[in-house]
């Protein structure tokens, strides 16, 4: 009797060994990935360093600046969009945008959307867009983006105007180019947030107009 006994914890024993190495030689990367609490279904806490969700769809952006996306129009057929911690201002969806030039007036504070507005710059009235750049307030963000054709109707006080907000390309923004820029009223330096391509006939990519331009990242609050 004592000996079955015996054959039975050996049994057992050798099947316990035996389950333990397969466990050991087929589970080990899951297995030691598996914690406590995880087990138990409870989650750590968020990094308190870690930064913001997404906002526009692009890169992450810490507090102290604001995430924003633009991206001109292609051709003449779809419309440019801006986007502004994390909503849309100007698109072809909001029925806001035209052909020209397409700009959002941003506080610079608090982000809080102050004016958008297009300006026709093939056959609209230049003078428009001159008293529009002029009313703008230090600490304002401004975002840019082009559609269709950006500079026919452009003249040098204009030119001047974009400079002064930190625009670099402006000056030789020529007929149906692409232009994307982010720039502030009382901007000491030149805005890092700029693109430009021009209209190429050996390169542009559509018929009469050079690709689309994208251009995000994250823009930095004005601290009082």
């Amino acid at each position: 009797m004592r000996v079955t006994v015996v054959i039975r914890y050996v049994a057992l024993l050798v099947t316990l060994l035996g389950t333990w190495f397969m466990v050991q030689t087929y589970f080990e990367g899951s297995w030691r990935a598996i914690s406590l609490r995880s087990w138990l279904g409870i989650t750590s806490k968020p990094n308190s360093k870690q930064l913001r969700q997404h906002k526009c769809g692009n890169q992450d952006c810490s507090s102290t600046h604001f995430a924003f996306k633009i991206i001109s129009g292609a051709a003449n057929v779809v419309g440019p969009s801006i986007c502004f911690d994390g909503v849309i201002l100007m698109s072809s969806v909001k029925n806001n945008i035209g052909r020209g030039l397409n700009i959002v007036l941003v506080n610079g504070t608090n982000g809080q959307l102050l004016k958008a507005d297009t300006f026709d710059m093939y056959s609209g009235d230049i003078n428009k867009l001159d008293t529009f750049l002029r009313q703008i307030k230090d600490g304002t963000i401004v975002l840019t983006a082009s559609y269709d054709d950006a500079a026919t109707k452009m003249n040098d006080k204009v030119r001047a105007l974009f400079t002064e907000l930190g625009s670099s390309h402006v000056s030789k923004l020529g007929f149906r180019d692409n232009w994307v820029f982010v720039g502030a009223k009382g901007l000491k330096k030149k805005s890092p947030f700029e693109e430009h391509i021009k209209n190429n006939k050996d390169t542009n990519k559509y018929n009469g107009w050079p690709e689309l331009l994208e251009l995000e990242g994250c823009v930095p609050r004005k601290m009082n």
